[in-house]
């Protein structure tokens, strides 16, 4: 058989890269697995008790409607609309497999061969992946000396082949968060050039600000431009749920469908009852766990500050920190020096960029208070070894 060229020429996940470096590893100590973004934590144990009771209905197994289980719809809706202060309801939403089917789900309904869409450095490689391998050029932009994305270095990189502009909010891999009134003038930008703007808000229960993460719902004509990606993975704990959401048009959404109903049919019916479970019963149980990924972050970058093995802090925030290494050789090198002499497992930032700048994603949210000084002890005792 043959296959697909514009397939075969992509590249292979850089997760699944990491984890086939667990090889090399000489095992002298535990494994600190910072290369990805599980939450340490199991669900809430409301979800626990709901999922048990859904596997023994006799429809337990049975299919969902293609656009997400109604009480799941509505009851995200509902969160949404008051986190954001806006105006979201259950028609405007559509249930995934997860986040990453969210994107690929929009990406195709939106483009196709030629067309492109900016995406911002660093960039969450799947997004990257799915772009380039169904001929979609992927236009990188800029961010700014503080890795924030601002619209207007964007603008000047809009063409007439231009169908998206892609932001990840807390982001991914940087854990950098677009201020509220920056992502108005990407809005503003986006209507301005009849373009969608894709923001994948992930993370966005982690964020060190409580206020709303935007005011775009806010606006009634919001659906002709912003389209948002969700997941349930993190904040309810839940990543082999498989389970996000679509939020956007009408018009948008019935094509996400269409798509939809060709490569999955429906999300899973366990996992939209486990995220309509922990949305509902596991309030208490969700806000702690934000105040305790929050602490995560705060004792990684106190304990960064003095740079031990003289690894410097560059952004940290949501589940991430983006770190620099001393060293004068190519990241990839030190990523599996760092894994075979200390055990220490972690993504070179050259996975989201063309450059090698010595940046490092860290996955913070699964660093606990004993872990991290493990972490400081390795770091160090690798920067002095080298």
């Amino acid at each position: 058989m043959r296959l697909s060229a514009r397939v075969t020429s992509g590249i292979d996940s850089p997760v699944g890269t990491a984890y086939a470096r667990l090889a090399t590893r000489a095992g002298r100590a535990p494994l600190l697995d910072l290369a990805q973004a599980a939450p340490a934590y199991p669900p809430a144990p409301a979800v626990v008790d709901h999922v048990t009771a859904v596997a023994h209905d006799p429809r337990g197994a049975a299919y969902a409607a293609q656009a997400g289980l109604p009480h799941l719809r509505e009851a995200f809706a509902a969160d949404l609309a008051e986190d954001h202060d806006g105006w979201v309801g259950p028609d405007d939403v559509v249930v995934t497999a997860g986040c990453n089917q969210a994107f690929c789900l929009v990406a195709a309904a939106l483009t196709q061969e030629g067309d492109e869409v900016v995406v911002v450095r660093p960039v969450y490689f799947n997004h990257e992946m799915w772009l380039r391998m169904h001929g979609v050029v992927p236009v990188v932009a800029e961010p700014g000396p503080d890795l924030v994305p601002r619209a207007a270095e964007v603008e000047p990189l809009l063409t007439p082949r231009t169908r998206a502009i892609v932001l990840v909010t807390p982001g991914n891999p940087t854990g950098v968060t677009v201020p509220p009134d920056e992502l108005a003038a990407f809005a503003a930008l986006a209507r301005r050039h009849d373009l969608a703007l894709v923001l994948d808000e992930t993370y966005r229960s982690f964020r060190d600000d409580p206020a709303p993460a935007h005011a775009l719902f806010a606006d009634p004509a919001w659906r002709d431009t912003v389209v948002s990606l969700h997941s349930f993975s993190k904040d309810l704990a839940l990543p082999g749920y498989r389970v996000g959401a679509v939020v956007g048009s009408r018009a948008l959404l019935r094509e996400v469908m269409k798509l939809l109903d060709c490569v999955a049919i429906g999300a899973p019916r366990i996992g939209q009852e486990a995220a309509w479970a922990g949305l509902t019963k596991g309030r208490d149980w969700r806000a702690e766990r934000v105040a305790e990924v929050a602490g995560r972050r705060a004792g990684f970058a106190t304990a960064l500050a003095d740079r031990p093995g003289g690894f410097e802090l560059v952004t940290c925030g949501g589940f991430f920190a983006w770190v620099r290494h001393p060293l004068d050789r190519p990241t990839p090198d030190v990523v599996g020096d760092l894994l075979r002499e200390q055990d220490v497992l972690v993504l070179p930032g050259t996975d989201f960029q063309a450059l090698d700048d010595r940046a490092m994603r860290v996955s913070v949210g699964n660093l606990d208070a004993q872990a991290l000084d493990d972490l400081v002890g390795r770091l160090t005792a690798f920067g002095s070894s080298t």
